[in-house]
This record gives structure tokens, sequence and C-alpha cells, in this order.
């Protein structure tokens, strides 16, 4: 636990509400306990859902079966605003020991190295040595890699790269890796080649990628919260906020009250001229649905959760606050599906363990490249939640083109049941279904799961204190943060320090990106593979 060191005095009336009950408010509350000194009474995170989270979920039980939205790609040669929040959570179940020591524990006794990263339809592991690029593709990765994000724009990928690029083995890895499609933007594109360019000559083993040791929130979310909560912070759920009252006097924005619904019932809360408000402003897994064996995940939009009304609302008429519509404008674009798996016999296991070689959680991501969802499924180690029993495995899938007809079911993969999408992926695998004949598959719709990296302008993302606000701040994926990249974990611990440091008036300077990609050696390691 470092020593907090404010330079701003903490009065004893002061409050902070943090609007959003996800990472980024998490982490942003204990910054301000550890680094800022601000009691953790004095704290008050106000989420719609009855569970803290956000993004970061995991639910379920044995019997009804478990369910993730999905997990987000984590390094230990990055991500320096999370592993420093870490190291100060402990453990929930390796007393004297942090979060981050027991992930760094678990990670060197299963290392990744996968055997299987590309499958073909004739069911055959597909060699990934090569990234199978052209010269072609070459000069033009290279080009795409060195312009400028000024260069770049609005525009997309495809605007960069043809379409030869998008049939290569390091395309299908990159893109199922870290959930990119062909006409998301560049700019982010991009920052993923610099900001993970240690992972190009890996690629194909996924052997920098490192895993919590049960899912997400099992493992990042359940000890925050229990550690913040030792510390006084008041968790007030089922607070839908529909407004923020406010002033703006000599060009700057002062929140001066919260309007929410709690409980069904209408709250005003007034806010003091010290107080803060730090706002989770959009959500990737808004309006998310899931569906069951025998029913498909209904179509929700926005309007279904209100998730991005108030950021819309906030918006209008203020430039330096973003603009959402760049976001959230074309379900189309941004919409992908997943799918978890409970099982109550071994037998998928089995099979899965023959087939590709590795033992659950060495492994990583599995992609079927010819199958027409572009499905990709990862066994993790099991157990994958903290109360799963014994003899029962849980596995996660996804698909990036769920508006496409299966290859073995004929219908999109957004119509199919949880039945039918282990159809499919027997049909890819060549399994009996008696693999799967006691297995509950709940599939997720999540339409709005890759809003982050749409197409966008520099200014279509606020800053994280945006420069006339007196006590707002965002802590999303949706604000703008120089050289890191969304869709990561990182990115809202990173916003949250941020914002927390600034308005604090923090000295302790927020962890540096490392720029990795600036390394001689790894630009070699990347220069290599390139040319294979």
């Amino acid at each position: 636990m470092t020593t907090p060191q404010s330079t701003r005095p903490i009065d004893p009336s002061f409050r902070a509400y943090l609007l959003g009950g996800g990472i980024g408010s998490m982490a942003a509350a204990a910054f301000m306990i550890r680094d800022a000194g601000v009691a953790g009474a004095q704290i008050h995170i106000l989420e719609a859902l009855p569970l803290m989270g956000g993004s970061l979920d995991g639910a379920g039980d044995a019997e009804r079966g478990y369910s993730l939205r999905g997990g987000r790609m984590l390094t230990t040669d990055n991500y320096e605003c999370t592993w420093d929040l870490f190291k100060s959570i402990p453990s929930l179940e390796h007393p004297g020991q942090s979060v981050l020591g027991e992930t760094l524990d678990f990670n060197e006794k299963y290392k990744a190295h996968s055997q299987a990263r590309l499958v073909n339809r004739q069911r055959a592991k597909v060699p990934v040595e090569s990234m199978g690029f052209s010269m072609h593709d070459r000069l033009e990765l290279l080009k795409l890699s060195n312009a400028s994000e000024e260069e770049l724009g609005t525009s997309t990928i495809t605007d960069w790269l043809s379409p030869a690029f998008f049939e290569t083995e390091f395309w299908f890895m990159w893109a199922t890796t870290f959930a990119f499609q062909p006409w998301h933007s560049a700019v982010e594109f991009k920052r993923y080649l610099h900001r993970f360019m240690m992972e190009f000559s890996r690629i194909e083993t996924l052997g920098g990628v490192k895993r919590t040791v049960y899912n997400q929130y099992d493992s990042f979310v359940r000890p925050l919260q229990a550690w913040l909560r030792e510390q006084g912070v008041n968790f007030v759920m089922d607070c839908q906020v529909t407004d923020l009252e406010h002033v703006e006097t000599e060009g700057q924005f002062q929140v001066t009250a919260i309007c929410c619904q709690r409980a069904g019932q209408a709250e005003r809360i007034a806010l003091g001229p010290q107080d803060l408000v730090f706002l989770q402003n959009g959500s990737m897994t808004d309006a998310s649905s899931l569906g069951s064996m025998h029913s498909a995940p209904p179509k929700l939009n926005k309007q279904d959760s209100q998730g991005w009304a108030l950021w819309e609302k906030l918006a209008q008429g203020r430039p330096e606050f973003g603009n959402p519509a760049a976001f959230n404008s074309s379900i189309a674009e941004s919409m992908w599906e997943s799918f978890t798996v409970t099982l109550k016999d071994t037998a998928f296991f089995d099979k899965m363990r023959a087939f590709s070689g590795n033992e659950p959680g060495t492994g990583g991501l599995v992609t079927f490249k010819d199958s027409n969802w572009l499905m990709s499924i990862v066994l993790a180690h099991q157990p994958h939640f903290a109360n799963q029993p014994a003899d029962v495995q849980v596995f996660w899938g996804y698909a990036l083109f769920p508006d496409r007809v299966g290859d073995f079911v004929a219908k999109p993969m957004s119509e199919c049941t949880g039945e039918e999408i282990l159809r499919e992926l027997c049909g890819h695998l060549r399994f009996d279904l008696g693999a799967v004949a006691q297995a509950n598959c709940i599939p997720c719709r999540m339409p709005y799961i890759t809003s982050m990296f749409m197409p966008r302008a520099l200014s279509d993302r606020p800053l994280p204190v945006p420069r006339n606000s007196r006590n707002l701040a965002f802590v999303s994926q949706f604000v703008e943060i120089p050289d890191d990249v969304v869709f990561t974990v990182e990115y809202s611990v990173r916003a949250a320090q941020m914002a927390v440091y600034q308005l604090l008036n923090v000295p302790r300077p927020v962890p540096p990106i490392l720029r990795h990609d600036h390394s001689l050696k790894v630009q070699l390691d990347a220069l290599v593979k390139a040319l294979k």
C-alpha cells in the first residue's frame, strides 16, 4: 500500500460519486483511497444492475449453467496501470498475497502455447509459422503502421489494406485475438500493432497472453469489491442515473445534482462545491441479451437499456464531451455473439485435448477460419468459476459474423438456440453430438461489443477530465488516451487513474505506457516474423 499523497485537502464533507459499477469506477475508488487519502465512506458507487463489474461479468451455477459475455486479453508486458492497482488488492484465496502475485504465480504454472490456433474446413490444423504475407501485404501493413493518426483520420482498415490481406493467417489470428473487423478504425488497428508489437512475433502460440486464476469477475471484480467494502465504500445497486443537473459559469461545467431512479423511486442527490462525479460514458455490453438451449437471445438496442442516454444528453451542444453517435449508430458493424457452455461430463474436453494437443488453460483460442460465422472457442483452466464443482467443465466461444448462415445449421447464429450453436461447433470439429449430450449452452448477443473500434475522429472521445470541467470526469472505453488501446481492462483503469490524479491533485505520476515498439529487439522480432 502506498502512502496517500494528494495535495488537495480532503474536507470531511467531501463526496465522490461514481456512476456505473464497472472496473473503471471501482479502480477510481481504489486510487482515491490509496493515493489521494479519501476515506472509503466518502465514496459512493451507483450501479443500475444488481451486480458490480460491468463488462467483467461472470454468473450462474452448475445447475442453471454458467455465462460470461467475454474475457479481456491480459499481458504482464503491458497493462501498467492495471497491475499497479492489483498489486495493492489482496487475494481472496491466498492470505498475504496480492491479486497480482496470485496471477503471476498462476501463469508460471500454466503457460500459454497454442498448438491448434487455426483449424480449416477439413478439421486440419493450419500451419501458422508463416504469417502468409505477400510482399504487397508487408508494404501496405508497414505504410499503415507508420502513418500518423492525422493521416489515418476516420479511415477504415480496408482503406489501407487490400482484400488479399484479409485472407492471411496473420489476419485470422490477429482479428480473432482482438476482435477486429475489416471495417473498423485504422487508427485503432495501428495502435494495436504498436502497443502489442511484442505479441506480433508470437501471435500463433499466444505465448504472451496471461490469464487470471478464474474468470475476470471472480479474479478481479470480487477481490476489488471486497477490499473497497472493507474500506467503507458505499455500493448503491438498482440505481439508474437519468440526469446530471449542472451550471456553466465562465465556460466551466459543474455538476450540482444527480438525478436517479433507485428501486423504482425518483431521487435527487445534491452535490456540494467540492464533490466530484465520475461517469462511465457508454458501454460496450449495453443491451446485451442471453438466450438458452432452446431460445435465441432477444434483439435489443440502446432504447432497451439506456446505457448511452446520459452521455448523449451531456454531449448535446458540448463537443468537448465527445460524440457518442460515432460509436453507437451501427449495430451491424459493432455486434457479435458469444456463448458459454457448461458440461456435466468430460467427453468434450477429452476430445479437445486429443485434437488440439493442449491441456485446458494452455491453448488459447481455437479458430475455425473457414467457418461462415468465424467461430472460435477457448478451454480455460478448470475450474473457471470460483463456485464450479470439480465434476463440471465450462468453456467459452464467440463468432465475429453472427449475421451469416452457418455451415451446418441453415440459419444465422443470431437466430440460433444454444443447441443449434453446439451442433454447428461439433460439425466443424467432426465431433459426435454425444460429446455435448449433457451440455448447457447459453448464447449472448452484444450489439455494441466492438463499438469502441468504430471509425472516429479524435474529437469524438472526450478527455478523462474535459478541459472545461470543474468536477466531472469520464471513465470508460470511450475517452481519449494517447497511444493506448481500447477493448482492454487497462484502458478503463488508466482512464480512472488519470482522472483521479488530475481532479485530486495527486503528484504521483500515472505509470507510463511501456513503448515496447521502440525496442530494437522487439522491432527485429516483428520484422523476422513478417518475412516468414
